[in-house]
């Protein structure tokens, strides 16, 4: 690979994601604790730009990200984790766009991530299985594995035994009350309930309330997510996201959403988002393969 054939700067999606309930139902003899979950993908999120390296480095453009240092950065260490596991000689410019706050609870690190594997799984023609991929970002994080492989999903054990649901359309307001929450320290609170009864699928598609543990911790240590908590109940029935302090409200439509999102209080940082019925990464792999058929056959491949 010449400075002449340099291949182009890919762009590709990290989606978001909300934790539509997150039950705490004990702890296992290592000490991570067990968790029930939905992980919803939404149709919004980070984008990251690659570009293979024919010189095997991984250099991340464009400064720290939310003061994290290259060599901590979950997209850097995946990449090297890939490159490694995959034995590929190729390195990648990566460069980060972010749009999903840190430490809200959306997923932000942990899509990132996932689509450095899989965007660089297909760039590198790694052709490493989903399945392994999958084990790849589980070294890297919990929910790592669910954006890697893209479905809507019930989650259980530390949330990497995933099991694909079919959710209903949907819109959500989303807040984000700028308090980055310590997830640490927050399963360490005396006030977090760690032995609730385990849910059943069956539970949440009836619509039976299924709460998130963190919220009644958040709330009462956090006023920012108290107050985020008391704007949304005006126009719905709020929600937290994981173990973050993001809050939401969901909608049918995004017609009702946007309504609710022009009440809001000014000084609230506020949004609006559409749920995926699959991960957009997805999609763009699909439309990254296709390309790469059609240059092979063209003989235009790098």
């Amino acid at each position: 690979m010449s400075a002449d054939t340099e291949p182009p700067w890919s762009l590709w999606p990290a989606p978001a994601k909300l934790n539509l309930f997150l039950r705490i139902t004990g702890r296992r003899a290592d000490g991570y604790h067990l968790l029930q979950t939905v992980f919803r993908l939404l149709d919004w999120g980070d984008s990251i730009r690659l570009r293979p390296r024919a010189d095997g480095r991984i250099v991340r453009h464009g400064g720290s990200v939310a003061g994290v240092s290259e060599d901590q950065d979950l997209t850097v260490r995946a990449a090297k984790l890939l490159q490694e596991e995959a034995n590929v000689a190729l390195g990648a410019d990566i460069v980060i766009e972010k749009r999903i706050p840190a430490g809200g609870g959306f997923g932000g690190g942990s899509s990132d991530a996932a689509t450095v594997l899989v965007a660089l799984n297909a760039l590198w023609g790694a052709d490493l299985s989903v399945d392994r991929l999958a084990e790849l970002g589980l070294r890297l994080g919990a929910d790592v594995p669910v954006f890697v492989r893209g479905d809507n999903a019930w989650a259980e054990g530390v949330g990497e035994a995933l099991a694909p649901v079919v959710l209903a359309p949907a819109w959500y307001l989303l807040v984000d009350p700028g308090v980055h929450a310590p997830t640490a320290a927050l399963f360490q609170s005396t006030e977090l309930t760690r032995d609730a009864a385990p849910a059943t699928m069956a539970d949440f598609v009836s619509g039976m309330p299924l709460e998130n543990a963190f919220e009644p911790v958040l709330r009462l240590r956090e006023p920012a997510v108290e107050a985020a908590f008391a704007a949304l109940a005006r126009v719905g029935a709020p929600r937290l996201t994981g173990s973050g302090s993001g809050c939401f409200v969901e909608f049918a439509t995004r017609e009702s959403a946007e309504a609710a999102l022009a009440v809001l209080p000014s000084g609230l940082r506020a949004w609006t988002a559409a749920g995926a019925a699959r991960s957009p990464l997805r999609a763009a792999l699909e439309t990254q393969l296709m390309q790469g058929r059609r240059q092979e056959a063209q003989g235009t491949r790098f």
